[in-house]
């Protein structure tokens, strides 16, 4: 018979290293990978659970009217456009986050795709493969240094981002509204209210924001169609905020040079996505928050954050709906 004090949690994002840690060290709590996440088996399954570790499954309001153990949400990650904040926030569960724990992976990530873009990577290695050494006079590339970027968001990724980015010599521009522009200044860079009037300017468009009501579908054919023909666009915070179908047509038409993504509308994009037939675009499996390193810091913070829900003392910064704490 097990013992009645045992708090479970479902895992539903693979039991690493991280997680290991912090719960092995707990005999009270016992701990349980969980794959099958569809819908259906969530919404008879979660029932049985004291807390629950999110990966990109939909954490919904039916599911959470039956979690009538749980205790709280932690998502191994920052965004949380898949939970239903609001019905957690009725019933007093607390929706933990991991902070800074991947924001250097993702400005990485951001800076790497720019290079990526800026130099030709993908071209360059598929042609000089078949034997194409002409290649190297039939594109030409780029250097980062004095060409403007526009950052959409200066949250915890945007501020490791922007430091990489003046270390490239860019010049820098911020749109970010909850965000004192003094605080943008400070870091380097130019704060921008009317972000739309700067487009034709740009280079690089940045996207570095959340996925909320206000930024769905912020970039689309207009946004898109007012930029440079030698401007790119990179995306790796959420699918949705660019248009996936005006960008796809942005791309086609070269209205604008390229793109960068790493956050789909539907992950993992199906077979025939169309994306998948330009050359002009460099793809990753949304991957930017999850190196080595910060899928351990990822785990681990998310893992502590059940553990001090489950002792009392969550920690503020790392919870998204504050107000269940009082």
């Amino acid at each position: 018979m097990k013992n009645v004090m045992t708090k479970r949690v479902m895992v539903q994002t693979g039991v690493r290293k991280g997680i290991r840690e912090v719960f092995d060290l707990r005999p009270d709590i016992e701990y349980e990978l969980f794959t099958e996440t569809s819908e259906e088996n969530l919404l008879k399954c979660i029932v049985d659970y004291d807390a629950v570790i999110l990966g990109l499954a939909p954490l919904t309001a039916p599911m959470v009217e039956r979690a009538t153990r749980l205790k709280v949400a932690a998502r191994l990650g920052v965004g949380y456009d898949s939970v239903d904040v609001s019905a957690l926030t009725r019933a007093r569960i607390p929706l933990a986050v991991v902070g800074t724990a991947n924001s250097v992976s993702v400005a990485e990530h951001t800076l790497h795709m720019m290079l990526a873009l800026a130099k030709c990577s993908r071209v360059h290695d598929r042609e000089i493969r078949k034997g194409n050494w002409d290649i190297r006079r039939a594109v030409p590339c780029f250097d980062l240094a004095g060409r403007k970027v526009l950052m959409l968001g200066f949250g915890r990724i945007g501020g490791y981002l922007v430091k990489r980015l003046i270390a490239m010599e860019m010049e820098i521009f911020i749109h970010d509204p909850y965000i004192d522009p003094q605080v943008i200044t400070s870091a380097g860079a130019t704060s921008v209210t009317n972000w739309r009037a700067l487009l034709p300017q740009i280079d690089f468009l940045s996207v570095n924001c959340p996925k909320t009501r206000e930024t769905a579908g912020m970039v689309g054919t207009a946004e898109l169609g007012s930029m440079k023909s030698t401007s790119y666009v990179v995306n790796t915070a959420r699918g949705g905020i660019v248009e996936e179908n005006a960008l796809y047509q942005a791309l086609k038409e070269n209205t604008i040079a390229g793109a960068g993504i790493d956050a789909f509308d539907v992950e993992p994009p199906p077979a025939d996505y169309p994306m998948f037939e330009l050359d002009n675009v460099l793809l990753s499996p949304h991957i930017a928050g999850t190196t080595e390193e910060a899928l351990y810091r990822m785990d681990y913070r998310s893992a502590q954050n059940i553990v001090d829900a489950f002792d009392g003392k969550l920690d503020p910064d790392y919870v998204v709906n504050k107000e269940v704490l009082n």
